[in-house]
């Protein structure tokens, strides 16, 4: 009897191995999405591709060995780890573009100045809310910023209300210089650019 058709092999190694697939192939379908949602276009289709492959790859085995409830263990335990290890590798890319919208009713000159001196652009624009005159301020940050950022706002104006969201596309906008040797700085050199930007 081969290796392959041992129960070591069935039981044990197959039900690893599944896990193994699932959880990669559900990863590349994390940062898939996540491709297309940044406009990635020739990135995205190169991921789904394997993506695909992989998941082709561990539902057939599991079909072959439907008797295995390791199997099913494996593949169903990849699909939940995977989720989890996608997120946690978009959080660790932290890729894209972000707007800050922070609205005070005190004095924002000091959180202006913070935000300057540390590199990031603020456009201010004075509203009429509920209970009176506030300070609107805009940011337009890179996602790896965000940290740094609410830190800013925390400890200047705690009290502040602030809003994130999405920029899909940013014609022009100051940051901040990346620090030398970060991950970011890392993917900043490999990423690919679209030709003529």
């Amino acid at each position: 009897m081969s290796f392959f058709q041992s129960e070591a092999f069935t039981f044990v190694l197959l039900p690893v191995l599944i896990f193994l697939a699932r959880v990669l192939d559900v990863s590349f379908g994390t940062l898939r999405i996540i491709f297309i949602s940044r406009g990635r276009k020739y990135l995205a289709p190169v991921i789904g591709f394997f993506e695909i492959l992989i998941w082709l790859v561990a539902i057939g085995k599991v079909m072959q060995n439907l008797d295995n409830v390791f199997c099913y263990v494996a593949y169903a335990g990849g699909f939940a780890a995977g989720n989890f290890t996608g997120m946690w590798i978009e959080e660790k890319l932290a890729m894209g573009t972000l707007i800050v919208q922070i609205i005070t009713r005190q004095d924002a000159s000091a959180l202006m100045g913070s935000l300057k001196s540390s590199g990031f652009g603020v456009t201010a624009v004075p509203a009429q809310g509920t209970t009176g005159q506030v300070h609107i301020i805009y940011s337009v940050i890179k996602r790896s910023a965000l940290k740094d950022v609410v830190a800013i706002i925390k400890r200047f104006n705690p009290k502040a209300f602030y809003s994130i969201e999405d920029v899909k596309f940013a014609s022009e906008a100051i940051f901040p210089l990346i620090k030398p040797g970060s991950m970011r700085s890392i993917y900043e050199l490999l990423k690919i650019r679209r030709k003529g930007k």
